[in-house]
């Protein structure tokens, strides 16, 4: 179908709504589901965010992992099942529901104590930036703050810590780490699940609403208008050259929302020597790679067992 110049304006300006005021998800999963254990917890983010999560102990264990979600998710995933998100992420065969507290599960009964909680502008968590989504560039600063907090606390300041940071989690990770790199010291590695660079992401979907590739260039235009931070500022393949911790990036390799160029050249571009990258196959739902971890678990238990085995001792 050909679009009218008026339709497409109307796509543009849409989508550069999206981000310039992030459409919240509800939290309709618990820890308690899987009988384990948690405490809500509330602390802030570097800029004094307040951030709302879990944390998930593992008695005995001195092995922490932070989780942090991808953008319109929250700690507890996306009900992508239910409107209006089904519409939204439909068309681009993303249907299932991702409930991340099955990872948690799998991450606990592995050993583990877990600390998950909302982005800002996410789930429960403090309203900041007039709610735009910054891509990681805000959002970095809450990485930034869970690192203090765990820490901070009396019962995880000694323990050996490692991140579980997804999509828009893993690009402000990305980001910290040029902001902040000593605030990784210690950090014993990362698994990053599905990275994207916006314009990327971005120009999957013009070319899915039937736009011209080329009107990137234009909503370039409207996101600048709408949150102040075009696509040049928010280079996640940039960032990526800051990484400091050993690094397992995975993604689907054929995802209609990107291209395996991407996820490719981050991986490319990160400077340690111990990193890895995984390629899904046989599917192109960008939400079966959030969801290989709780379907094929080993590959990443093995990945945070090899940089914090449990016969380590404190």
């Amino acid at each position: 179908m050909h679009l009218t110049e008026e339709q497409i304006d109307r796509i543009l300006q849409g989508m550069a709504d999206r981000y310039g005021l992030q459409l919240r998800s509800p939290i309709l999963h618990s820890p308690s589901e899987h009988g384990l254990s948690y405490e809500d917890v509330s602390f802030p983010s570097l800029d004094g965010v307040p951030l709302e999560g879990w944390f998930i102990p593992a008695p005995g264990s001195d092995r922490l992992i932070i989780a942090n979600h991808p953008m319109g998710f929250t700690r507890a995933g996306l009900p992508t099942h239910l409107e209006p998100w089904k519409s939204i992420w439909g068309p681009s065969g993303n249907t299932a529901e991702v409930d991340f507290v099955v990872d948690y599960k799998i991450l606990h009964d592995a050993g583990y104590n877990v600390l998950a909680y909302d982005l800002r502008n996410a789930g429960l968590s403090g309203a900041a930036n007039g709610g735009i989504a910054s891509s990681g560039i805000f959002e970095s600063r809450d990485v930034l703050g869970s690192l203090r907090y765990a820490r901070d606390r009396k019962d995880t300041r000694g323990m050996r810590m490692a991140l579980f940071s997804r999509c828009l989690g893993c690009n402000a990770t990305f980001h910290a780490m040029t902001k902040e790199p000593q605030a990784f010291d210690g950090v014993r590695c990362l698994l990053g699940p599905q990275p994207v660079t916006p314009k990327t992401i971005s120009e999957q979907l013009l070319v899915r609403a039937g736009v011209p590739a080329e009107r990137i260039e234009d909503l370039d235009t409207y996101v600048l208008r709408r949150t102040g931070i075009g696509f040049a500022a928010r280079d996640t393949k940039d960032w990526a050259k800051s990484v400091c911790v050993p690094t397992f990036l995975y993604q689907v390799h054929d995802d209609v929302l990107t291209k395996p160029s991407d996820v490719q050249t981050m991986f490319d571009n990160i400077p340690v020597a111990d990193k890895k990258l995984h390629w899904i196959r046989e599917t192109s739902a960008r939400w079966d790679g959030y969801l290989e971890f709780q379907r094929r678990p080993k590959p990443m238990l093995d990945w945070f067992e090899s940089h914090m085995p449990a016969s380590d001792h404190r």
